[in-house]
Order: structure tokens, then C-alpha cells, then sequence
């Protein structure tokens, strides 16, 4: 059982970087984000902000280029495909979350396992051959390393869950929020811009 622990371990390990690493890139600086778009559309240069979204990593900005994808709609559609195109991203962000989860809730079980299989080969070495009750104390501590091994597995395991899923938090909160300001945007002031935004002023010849 040390060894299936040790194995969670790794595997453990490897998910946690990976996806530290991939939500540290998917992770972008919304306002500065948002600001830059709408400087990009104050000049009427719809194509020029649809690219910069294709060239920014992050479900912020698909969520926004969805919304600049329906400029033109009604509130009503834009809005639907911007919770679409959110609900395309947020399983990506949880992917192998459910997995770190799991290893902190099975590391233990597996060494409460192995401690129990242990003192079961204990007892049952001592009823044949250990003539001291000291060897008896011997094997209990030897099973019981197993349980301590799943314990120190268990921990890590939950706060590295409880990390990423923090993250993931604020990685959707961000989404949510842009898509509200992007959609307000062009519904108010990208359909109504006023003289002097990159629009031609009705008022003049």
C-alpha cells in the first residue's frame, strides 16, 4: 500500500503542476484587458479587437469575442451566446480537479487499508513464530507508517484542490464580469458613440 501512495503521490503532483501552469496562462489581466478593447472599438476597428481576442490566451477573452462576434444582435442573443460561449470554458478550467480531489480522499483510505492489512499479518506472524510481545509493537508501527503515509498524501492533496479551485473561481468571476461589461459596452455606447469617439458626427456637413 506504501507504494499505490507513493504512485498517488506522483500522479498527484504531476496534476497539480499542470494545471497551476495552465491557469497561470489562462489567467490575464481582465481591466486592462477590457480597456484596451474598448479603446480598440471607440475607433470603430471591430476586426482589429476581434484579433486581439484570437491572440489573447483565456476564456476572457473568448467570452468577450463572442460578444463581439453578435455586436449587431439584440441584448437577448448576445447574451446567450456569451453564457455559451462561458459554459464551453468552465469544464476546461475544472478539467483533472475532480482527479486531486479524488487522490485526497482515497490516500487515506489506502493507508488505513494497509495499516489494517499489516497488523493482520502481525497478528498472525506473532500467534506462529514472535515469541515477544516487543515484536508484536514492532509490526503494529510498521502497519501504521502506511496510514501516516496516506495521512501526509491526504493533506497536501486537499489544499492543492482547495488552491486550483480558487483559482478557477476567480478565473470565472473574471469572465463574468467582462462579458457584462463588454455586452453594456456595445449596447450602449459602440451603437451610440458620441462626436469625437471614431465615429463621424451627425451634426457636421
Amino acid at each position: 500500500m506504501i507504494a499505490l501512495i507513493v504512485g498517488l503521490g506522483f500522479v498527484g503532483l504531476v496534476l497539480f503542476i499542470e494545471r497551476t501552469l495552465y491557469l497561470h496562462r489562462r489567467h490575464i489581466r481582465s481591466t486592462e484587458f477590457l480597456d484596451g478593447i474598448k479603446n480598440i472599438l471607440a475607433k470603430r476597428r471591430l476586426v482589429e479587437a476581434l484579433t486581439v481576442c484570437e491572440e489573447t490566451p483565456g476564456p476572457v477573452a473568448a467570452v468577450v469575442k463572442a460578444a463581439l462576434l453578435h455586436a449587431d444582435d439584440d441584448a437577448t442573443a448576445m447574451r446567450f451566446y456569451v453564457q455559451e460561449a462561458a459554459i464551453v470554458e468552465i469544464p476546461v478550467l475544472e478539467r483533472r480537479l475532480g482527479a486531486i480531489a479524488a487522490i485526497a480522499q482515497v490516500a487515506p483510505l489506502a493507508g488505513l487499508l494497509g495499516t489494517v492489512l499489516g497488523m493482520i499479518e502481525t497478528f498472525l506472524a506473532f500467534q506462529r513464530d514472535y515469541p515477544f510481545p516487543s515484536a508484536l509493537a514492532h509490526g503494529m508501527w510498521k502497519a501504521l507508517l502506511s496510514f501516516a503515509a496516506g495521512l501526509m498524501l491526504a493533506i497536501p492533496a486537499h489544499l492543492a484542490h482547495h488552491f486550483l479551485t480558487s483559482r478557477v473561481r476567480a478565473i470565472v468571476r473574471d469572465m463574468e464580469w467582462a462579458g457584462n461589461e463588454i455586452m453594456k459596452y456595445l449596447l450602449t455606447e459602440y451603437r451610440n458613440p458620441k462626436p469625437g469617439d471614431g465615429a463621424p458626427d451627425p451634426g457636421k456637413p
